[in-house]
């Protein structure tokens, strides 16, 4: 089973999150087993779905965060979306070869045009709400290409939120983990209204001193080691303060309700043309490889007006 810990470092203002996904990231995969990802891809949706949960558990925020990544290699595209209560799936647009050891330069940031976005949908948007999306390049401030999802990240929070991050992430056919390490928000009076310089200083060795730990951590370490003795190992001259554990879960929001109202977005002329040609509509969820079949009877019940359908003529389930 998948789990979430989140803790404090006693004395410090510098939080934690551990993520283990396990069950739920080879169900995942498990259905794509018709269309298989490229190993680099599949290992790069894990690290996101991973990544995806950490920054979740760490807002307050009723709705989805999807993370992409997009630019100018062999996969177009590669979303991770992960709700309020971390359900979690993933997808990628892939359209050339993958090599088999790619990194994240060769698969998205071919040509310096790769870009990280991050979006927070609300679940109960307002009229003429818009989520909100920050974006920046797969590159650092000095045009350096960003070679891992983790050091994208890390950037990616420093520039949007201001925030001192230390991301580890790995991924296998298995399992999906993530460690994120991150310095508070300082609150109280600001250094314009008396903070003294030291303090600052010191805010900033108590991060950089738990954040050189957590880089100590292996790539196997992180995928094989269980929450307990991974943190004891990591911080075990911390004082930590953990919280209940929650549990992430593969989680797909598709519907047929929702494919149908795509359907009758295409209009009725080219619905009814594409059951003239195959005998019936079949949609396809990118993200779960559920499949929704609409056969001549089902099409056109989507275009009978909802007051004019006899009662059970409803989309049929």
């Amino acid at each position: 089973m998948g789990l979430l810990h989140r803790f404090l470092f006693e004395g410090a203002p510098v939080r934690g999150s551990l993520v283990r996904l396990d069950v739920g990231w080879r169900e995942m995969l498990a259905r794509r087993e018709h269309a298989p990802y490229a190993p680099p891809v599949r290992a790069l949706l894990g690290e996101m779905a991973a990544a995806g949960v950490l920054m979740q558990s760490n807002i307050k925020f009723n709705g989805a965060l999807v993370l992409q990544v997009y630019g100018d290699g062999p996969v177009k595209l590669a979303v991770a979306e992960v709700g309020s209560e971390l359900g979690f799936r993933a997808t990628a647009k892939v359209v050339g070869e993958v090599p088999a050891n790619a990194r994240l330069e060769a698969m998205l940031n071919v040509h310096g045009q790769g870009r990280c976005a991050i979006t927070l949908d609300p679940a109960d948007k307002r009229p003429g709400q818009q989520p909100y999306q920050g974006v920046v390049p797969l590159h650092g401030d000095r045009r350096e290409p960003l070679q891992q999802l983790s050091m994208v990240l890390e950037h990616y929070m420093l520039q949007s939120e201001q925030l001192d991050t230390r991301l580890m992430l790995a991924a296998d056919d298995h399992v999906a983990a993530g460690l994120l390490i991150q310095r508070l928000p300082v609150e109280g009076p600001s250094r314009m209204s008396g903070e003294r310089n030291e303090d600052q200083i010191g805010l900033n060795e108590d991060f950089n001193r738990i954040a050189h730990l957590a880089a100590t951590l292996t790539r196997d370490e992180l995928l094989t080691l269980d929450a307990d003795t991974l943190l004891r190992r990591l911080f075990w001259e911390e004082r930590v303060q953990r919280f209940e554990p929650r549990t992430p879960r593969f989680a797909c929001s598709c519907a047929r309700e929702r494919v149908a109202g795509m359907l009758r977005g295409l209009g009725q002329d080219e619905v009814e043309s594409i059951i003239a040609e195959r005998g019936e509509v079949e949609v396809g969820c990118e993200f779960c490889g559920q499949q929704y079949r609409f056969d001549a009877v089902d099409a056109a019940r989507l275009f009978i007006p909802q007051a004019d359908q006899p009662p059970g003529l409803g989309v049929v389930n």
